[in-house]
């Protein structure tokens, strides 16, 4: 049975990696699955739950069609639940005049503080009205220094403070209505930013005249190329140069097993000698895995290979309609652990290192703690368990996906048997629509510009779907409830607790990341009962993952703060950390690499490719799931 030595833990709805190794080469039991699924992986597929609905009631025939328009138009996000967020809001605000007294006094600030700054602003340089969040960068530029825009820029920032301070704070309205509120006034906010418009936007008139409006016809042109592409399912412009095997993921190795659900993928050695313990990567399902082996010049793939690691890969497949009962019970037990065993048969009495990136960490994770409870538990019975202190990050898109937005999002799954993959792109666009979303509008449809197509823009592109089981477990289990987080998600039947994890973690977390603050991915040190290496990388969510130390793709500001704490040992405040980690230049991959070294046992002969463990011939990676649509 394995121990568990080694952690990089994700946290937040995408987490960033979770890295582990196994001192034991085999494992002696099956997670015990609960509701008939164990029957499912023993044949390589889940039970055909033909009647499964995620709240356990039939849908109405009737009401299909609305609501699959409904949930499509509204990008799954519940008009019910906007509906009674702001009747919450707006009720408790009427009965409190303290809180009106407030906002009208903040309001009449605010209009002072304008008309002192607006006349000043045409001579010269004066304090101003508010400063721009941290992240905003719309009004940045030097035309938007200059009267009258830096006026209605001044005059749009403190209409977005001040309904900041109106949509938090009233006493009475919940937690979850005022995070709805808050969130839909923020997208709305954003959609009337002085920036979206041509009249209003320095920078894009300044091109007009400059041009004579022909930036305007080429973002007509633009604009009239995209809305084909999704009227007809088209692909962008230039995605064709970064095809999986072509232009990207051209790291050479052969696929070596494969079930139902993924692929696994070992990676040919490029030194005489290897680290002793491979490396395994399971990434997020709700992503293609060549992220990581993007082209050359910024694969973490082969920046490891090339030091020494042998590694292999998971490529999940990309589901239909015939995969709609995959659970995560499925995807953690045909997943995860069926490749932690196909590993363990080709380097059989040796320790496996393994990185978890998005959500795939949430699964090692779970598992891990699993396996860890399993362990401490087998002179009794042997049954894997474990448990959950809390699941962080969720705060911004968490605020519209609760109990009535769940039911809506759910329609989706009846028709097709999964989220496709337009609805998953437009959930991730409006956790950061400023720059996915209205940035696009200003840059490619208002100023004419075309931005070239990269191997990154182009995996970003190649979206996957979700089966409707997995989706509504996660979403509700992880995702709404927490459960994980607070003690209450159950894995095979089994309780998860994530403080039976009491080996060394490495954990990485970005400075910009709008899916998981690196706050939230800070809280591992409370979650599990280990040492912790917690480095915070310059970047966002993907960029400071893809991150390489050298090379043209290497970013030249990159910088990152690593600092280990044992247990217990670590500030409490995010803060205090972050005021006593010095920061280094360059990529935290060299970091990873000298710690996976330290936990390794030395050197040995690479393992032979053979591509024994599955039915039929080796295939040459990148395999056959990435290219499913």
């Amino acid at each position: 049975m394995p121990t568990w030595y080694a952690i990089l833990l994700p946290a937040g709805e995408a987490c960033l990696g979770l890295y582990l190794i196994l001192r034991k080469p085999k494992i002696r039991r099956r997670w015990n699955y609960s509701a008939g699924v164990a029957v499912a992986t023993e044949r390589g597929s889940s039970m055909a739950l033909s009647n499964f609905r995620p709240d356990g009631h039939a849908p109405a025939p009737l009401d299909l069609p609305l609501k699959l328009w409904v949930a499509r138009l509204a990008h799954g996000i519940s008009p019910a639940s906007v509906t009674l967020a702001y009747s919450d809001w707006f009720s408790h605000l009427l009965v409190s005049p303290s809180k009106q007294a407030d906002l009208g006094t903040s309001a009449l600030r605010k209009w002072l503080l304008w008309l002192q700054y607006a006349p000043q602003s045409w001579h010269g340089e004066c304090p101003l009205c508010v400063e721009p969040l941290p992240q905003d960068n719309r009004f940045s530029p030097s035309e938007w220094h200059a009267p009258p825009f830096s006026s209605l820029a001044q005059a749009f920032l403190q209409q977005q403070q001040w309904w900041a301070e109106a949509m938090t704070g009233v006493r009475g309205v919940s937690r979850h209505h005022e995070d709805v509120a808050a969130f839909t006034m923020r997208q709305w906010l954003d959609m009337w930013s002085p920036s979206n418009f041509v009249a209003t936007n320095p920078q894009v008139l300044k091109e007009t005249l400059a041009t004579g409006a022909t930036n305007l016809a080429s973002g007509l042109v633009n604009w009239s190329r995209d809305a084909l592409a999704v009227l007809t399912d088209g692909e962008p412009r230039g995605v064709e140069h970064f095809r999986p095997g072509q232009g990207v993921a051209l790291t050479p190795g052969k696929v070596v097993f494969r079930n139902r659900l993924i692929e696994l993928i070992q990676y040919e050695p490029a030194t005489a000698k290897v680290n002793a313990e491979p490396v395994l990567i399971v990434p997020s399902w709700i992503m293609k895995y060549y992220i990581l082996d993007l082209t050359p010049d910024d694969s973490l793939v082969k920046y490891l290979v090339e030091r020494g690691h042998t590694v292999f890969m998971v490529s999940w497949k990309n589901p239909d309609g015939s995969d709609r009962d995959l659970g995560m019970d499925d995807y953690l037990e045909i997943g995860v652990m069926e490749a932690v065993k196909a590993v363990q048969a080709i380097r059989p009495r040796t320790p496996i290192h393994a990185m978890g990136y998005c959500l795939g960490g949430t699964l090692l994770a779970i598992a891990a703690a699993g396996l860890g409870r399993q362990e401490s538990q087998s002179a009794e019975d042997g049954d894997a368990a474990g448990g959950a202190d809390r699941f962080p990050g969720a705060g911004r898109t968490g605020a519209v996906h609760r109990r009535e937005s769940d039911r809506v999002r759910r329609r989706p799954d009846v028709r097709g048997g999964y989220l496709d993959e337009r609805q998953m792109a437009g959930a991730f666009q409006l956790i950061n629509s400023k720059d996915l979303v209205w940035s696009k509008l200003v840059h490619e449809y208002l100023m004419g510009a075309h931005t070239p197509m990269t191997a990154l823009r182009a995996w970003n592109a190649d979206a996957t779907r979700l089966p409707a089981r997995m989706h509504s477990e996660y979403l509700r289990q992880l995702y709404l409830h927490n459960d994980l987080a607070e003690g209450r998600y159950h894995a095979g039947g089994q309780l998860v607790r994530l403080a039976d994890i009491e080996l060394p973690l490495f954990v990485v977390a970005t400075e910009r990341d709008h899916v998981s603050p690196w706050q939230s991915v800070y809280q591992i040190h409370r979650l599990a009962s280990s040492p912790v290496s917690f480095v915070l990388t310059s970047g966002g969510h993907n960029v400071g993952i893809v991150n390489p130390p050298a090379g043209p793709e290497a970013h030249p500001q990159a910088s990152y703060r690593f600092a280990s704490h044992e247990p217990g040992k670590a500030p409490v405040q995010p803060r205090d950390w972050l005021d006593a980690a010095q920061p280094r230049a360059g990529s935290w991959w060299p970091s990873w690499h000298d710690w996976l070294r330290k936990h390794s046992s030395g050197t040995a002969h690479p393992p032979r490719i053979n591509g024994l463990l599955f039915e039929g011939a080796p295939l040459a990676a990148p395999g056959r799931y990435v290219h499913l649509d």
